[in-house]
């Protein structure tokens, strides 16, 4: 019989336990007054490899989850009492049992916050049902009473809680299905179970009578939720659900060292659009749906800095036209100042040490760029009054051509490069010290200004057109010319420049790590970083916004990069350029 073990002591050991083994959170069972927990779940947990932490219920879930979810490097959701229906917006029904009040408001609120900040979880019986019913899933409150014509399997055994009773048949290509087989038998004490998973997760393993018993993240995300118990086994002497632990220590693990580089290293995300939606009523300084970028997401990833730039589609080029281009930079690169201005522990940028200063002091830092050259007019004067207020690289285009050069896309060939006015505002970006940078130009334009700029140039969101055939991404041959000349890549998260639609294979966060990876085979670890592209087209499952960018350095990770590669990935490139362009003209 597995007895309850004390609490005290197992966090009391937990304190001591090797530093490099990932600290799991494990919610007690409060019952009876008493806060309660089945030693199979921290002996399961101990033996994969993890030191086990129990987490006791708050009555009133507050702003102090947030430190205690950044604590742990993974959450495992025990078992217990039937959830409270009326935070699913149900009446209960008759076959009902006890609810714990003092649990469920708790762990919803604490699941979603995990969930938001990239936590693997691993969800157990009434775990699996908190995790449904947290992100947007349904709970059947009693499988009979749902299920009334399904009578194949008994989910409540009496048996003892190690002993397997039924078989579940799980998805071959699913986690579940890898670690333990298609077909396995399991222990099973619940009367309740998920009914839809909800947009968050897919079903991957059913009982005979087609009760869901595991789902998993459909978003790449390290989370998974099994109905049975396979705590129980492990103590009994049984390692038959061992790789399902071993699984889930691995991935909290890699988090735990993420976590660790992202502590010691600055990071940089070279690109987002987030100002093109400060006209819809957006807010920076919460978690908003809207956008991809906001400060709580950027915490949420671990992410330091990012560049919003101040973004003009090409319009047309009269005077007047240019004129008003101008002016709506002007407006942007404004509303950016004050919206961090108005932020708590956000501040401005202007210089590399200005970002390493604000790590230092816990801030979350900002930099600002314009994408499009079609800003500055026809006036040279404009780099000038740009570097003033603090930009710190101009995209000389976008899509079509304008007075600086010739574009990727919707080009006439106009100029067959750069203009020479483009020529003209290169050499001013060198003497102001702002980045050139070629993200959206055409092959002309790019060699141009590579011959032409006396700094080397960067590209702040692009791909690898060797991997994607769009005319938007880099060829390695231009992957070559940028590193010979000290300049620095950064691989982009839109879909478009890393799949082709063509494909039929929507693009993933493994597309991402692909692209990144040819740019250091290419250019080499010293020419390549990250410029998401969040809130323009960026974002793809696996890092579809700021809150999954610590996703992406697990990747990194797996590929075999070091933290010293990291830290040039995830920024010391791309700093390296900006001193090097500012250093240029203090002189």
């Amino acid at each position: 019989m597995q007895m309850m073990i004390d609490i005290d002591q197992l966090n009391t050991e937990a304190l001591a336990a090797p530093a490099n083994r990932p600290v799991i959170g494990i919610t007690g069972n409060f019952n009876e007054g008493q806060l309660k927990l089945l030693p199979g779940y921290f002996r399961s947990i101990e033996a994969a490899g993890g030191t086990p932490v129990v987490i006791p219920p708050r009555r009133k879930p507050d702003a102090s989850l947030i430190s205690l979810i950044d604590r742990i490097d993974g959450l495992l959701l025990s078992g217990g009492a039937d959830i409270n229906p009326i935070l699913m917006g149900e009446d209960p029904v008759p076959a009902l049992h006890g609810i714990n009040n003092e649990r469920d408001a708790f762990e919803l609120a604490l699941t979603r916050l995990a969930y938001n900040r990239q936590v693997p979880m691993l969800g157990i019986c009434r775990g699996i049902q908190v995790l449904a019913a947290a992100l947007g899933g349904t709970v059947m409150q009693d499988i009979a009473t749902a299920m009334p014509h399904s009578t194949l399997v008994k989910h409540s055994q009496d048996a003892d809680r190690g002993v397997a009773t039924h078989f579940v048949t799980a998805e071959a290509d699913s986690v579940v299905g890898r670690l333990l087989g298609t077909r396995f038998a399991v222990n099973s004490f619940h009367h309740q179970a998920v009914g839809e998973p909800g947009p968050h997760f897919r079903v991957t393993a059913r009982s005979a009578d087609g009760v869901v018993e595991a789902i998993e993240s459909t978003d790449m995300k390290s989370i998974i939720g099994v109905q049975w118990h396979p705590e129980c086994f492990w103590p009994e002497g049984d390692s038959c659900m061992m790789p399902l632990f071993e699984h889930f220590i691995a991935n909290a693990t890699q988090f735990a060292t993420a976590k660790r580089v992202h502590e010691h290293v600055l990071t940089l995300d070279s690109h987002c659009d987030t100002p093109m939606f400060f006209d819809k009523g957006v807010e920076l300084t919460r978690r908003d749906p809207q956008l991809l970028v906001d400060f709580p997401k950027m915490r949420e990833g671990h992410l330091d800095a990012t560049t919003m730039v101040a973004y003009l589609p090409q319009g047309g080029r009269s005077e007047q036209e240019e004129l008003q281009a101008t002016q709506m930079a002007v407006k942007l690169l404004n509303e950016i100042e004050t919206r961090v201005a108005d932020a708590p522990n956000v501040a401005l940028a202007r210089t590399p040490a200005d970002l390493y200063r604000h790590k230092l002091e816990g801030k979350l830092s900002v930099m600002r760029g314009i994408e499009n050259g079609y800003a500055l007019g026809r006036d040279i004067d404009n780099v000038a009054r740009f570097a003033q207020m603090g930009v710190v690289y101009i995209t000389l285009c976008h899509n079509g051509d304008n007075d600086i050069c010739d574009s990727a896309r919707r080009s006439t060939n106009e100029h067959g490069g750069l203009s020479d006015f483009g020529r003209k505002v290169v050499a001013e970006m060198n003497r102001t010290g702002i980045m050139v940078d070629l993200s959206h130009a055409a092959e002309s334009s790019f060699y141009d200004a590579l011959a032409c700029s006396t700094t080397p140039i960067v590209c702040s969101h692009a791909s690898s057109r060797a991997l994607c055939n769009h005319p938007r991404n880099l060829t390695d041959d231009q992957l070559r010319a940028l590193a010979k000349a000290g300049g620095v890549a950064q691989v982009t998260l839109y879909h478009g420049f890393l799949r082709l639609d063509d494909d039929g294979i929507p693009a993933t966060i493994d597309d991402g790590v692909r692209h990144l990876m040819h740019f250091i085979d290419v250019a080499g670890i010293d020419h390549v970083g990250i410029g998401t592209d969040f809130d323009g087209d960026g974002g793809v499952p696996g890092c579809a916004c700021a809150s999954e960018l610590i996703n992406f350095t697990r990747r990194l990770l797996a590929e075999g990069l070091t933290a010293a590669d990291l830290q040039k990935v995830w920024g010391g490139n791309w700093l390296r350029v900006m001193q090097l362009c500012q250093d240029k003209a203090q002189c």
